[in-house]
């Protein structure tokens, strides 16, 4: 394995795609967002032949470059995907890796009047521009997504809102049960904030005006931002933190914003749609630092509560964090391709 680059047996193709829904976004920013799509081998030899896809999102501060990361000792992504069509693992399909990056880290696959409308970008945008484009299976069953963390995240949530466009999914370690994952990070941030004036806005222009993640709290901080600007923005676009900055006390109706958008809370009513899933992939690390296996539980248990099929469902907790876990991306996707195929 060399460490630099390696030949696929199938193709990585770049488009930059122009978003109408993203133009003009509350956060100014790109309207035009690139696109990877890689097509299986064989792909040029049956011209008649159509794929099932798998759609691929990032966790939170990722956008599509980083796919082409290489970390030692590791392939990034497309190669390890393209590893698994190229050995027969699976049936062959073809990959989508879309960008939904933000000024704060990420959008969470939402319409939110503080980011942009992204959730439609991807299911109103993206979707058809790919199977116009691509020789593709046009219906949900053929159709999945996948992601880690807040791609986890939002590979959860997208089925639920459109099970029109999408019949499977995976998720790695996605954000779920948010008084775990969340609610934790809040009194940290109100220390942190005490540097700032319990202003979450200067630090912003603090991070903005030196090298980033150069201090402690930068992260945190961040996250709690980022998730705000998504789940609990006002309409005019500002966001609002579930807490207040100075003494910590839960802002109560604000945090029953945030709470809305927890997967498992949202399963019930959304229950019809997971039940029409021909396949969910549900994993974890028992050692994530957000909890986040505990979130896949509760997640599974909220699907078979609802009704989900038990066989429909992966569920799988191994020993890991949260980071360090790409190695799982293709075993996942292996699976999906094998339960979409026609």
């Amino acid at each position: 394995m060399l460490p630099w680059s390696a030949e696929l047996a199938g193709r990585l193709e770049e488009h930059i795609v122009s978003s109408e829904l993203l133009r003009d976004n509350p956060l100014k920013d790109p309207h035009e967002r690139p696109l990877l799509v890689y097509v299986p081998p064989g792909y040029d030899d049956e011209p008649g032949r159509r794929y099932p896809t798998v759609y691929v999102i990032t966790g939170f501060t990722g956008h599509v470059g980083i796919w082409r990361n290489r970390v030692p000792y590791r392939q990034p992504f497309p190669e390890t995907a393209d590893a698994v069509f190229a050995s027969g693992e699976a049936p062959p399909a073809i990959v989508v890796f879309v960008d939904a990056w933000t000024a704060h880290g990420g959008s969470q696959y939402v319409d939110s009047p503080g980011t942009g409308r992204y959730h439609s970008y991807i299911c109103d945008e993206i979707v058809p521009w790919v199977d116009g484009h691509y020789r593709t299976l046009d219906a949900p069953e053929h159709r999945a997504i996948s992601g880690k963390s807040s791609g986890g995240y939002g590979a959860m949530i997208t089925p639920m809102l459109r099970p029109d466009l999408f019949g499977a999914l995976a998720t790695h370690a996605g954000d779920a049960l948010f008084e775990y994952c969340y609610l934790p990070e809040f009194p940290k941030c109100v220390r942190h904030l005490r540097a700032y004036g319990g202003d979450i806005w200067r630090w912003w222009e603090d991070f903005n005006g030196r090298a980033s993640f150069t201090k402690p709290e930068d992260m945190d901080l961040l996250n709690v931002l980022g998730m705000a600007v998504c789940y609990s923005a006002r309409p005019d676009g500002k966001p609002e933190l579930p807490f207040d900055t100075v003494t910590g006390v839960l802002r109560e109706d604000v945090w029953e914003r945030w709470l809305a958008w927890d997967p498992v809370r949202m399963v019930p009513e959304y229950a019809e749609a997971m039940r029409s899933q021909r396949a969910i992939w549900i994993d974890g690390g028992t050692r994530d630092e957000w909890f986040l296996d505990v979130g896949a539980q509760a997640f599974r248990q909220a699907l078979l509560d609802a009704g989900v099929n038990e066989n429909a469902i992966h569920f799988e907790l191994f020993d890991a964090a949260h980071g360090g876990i790409d190695y799982r991306y293709p075993l996942a996707l292996g699976w999906l391709c094998r339960n979409i195929a026609p």
